[in-house]
């Protein structure tokens, strides 16, 4: 099970890590989803924090297991938080991908938590 934390866990950081970099650099790919989304652009900095910290945490989690079932639990949350705020606004086309990505931080938190 520990391998495939680290392998889940390379996917899923390299994920929110360019997820992140696109939230400062701000394409217009993602302000024109932001403006879908009725989310404001002030919000931005904020989620690209709380992915990087959520590939930190599961990189960590590596060695303190703790620490990944926590970050893999908060990622789980992000992506749930995601898939409700494309339902609000009816945008029915982004949420297969964020709960995809849901589901995936469910298997790194149930992988690294078998482990411990």
């Amino acid at each position: 099970m520990f391998i495939t934390y680290v392998i889940v866990t390379a996917f899923m950081s390299a994920v929110l890590l360019s997820s992140a970099i696109a939230k400062f650099t701000r394409p217009k790919r993602l302000v024109e989803q932001m403006d879908t989304l009725a989310l404001p652009y002030s919000m931005l900095p904020f989620l690209g924090v709380v992915q990087i910290a959520g590939a930190g945490g599961l990189i960590a989690g590596s060695w303190w297991g703790a620490l990944g079932v926590a970050a893999a639990v908060g990622v789980t949350l992000y992506f749930l938080g995601a898939v409700a705020t494309h339902l609000r606004v009816r945008d029915f086309a982004g949420v297969p991908p964020a709960a995809v990505l849901a589901v995936v931080a469910v298997v790194i938190g149930g992988s690294r938590a078998a482990t411990l």
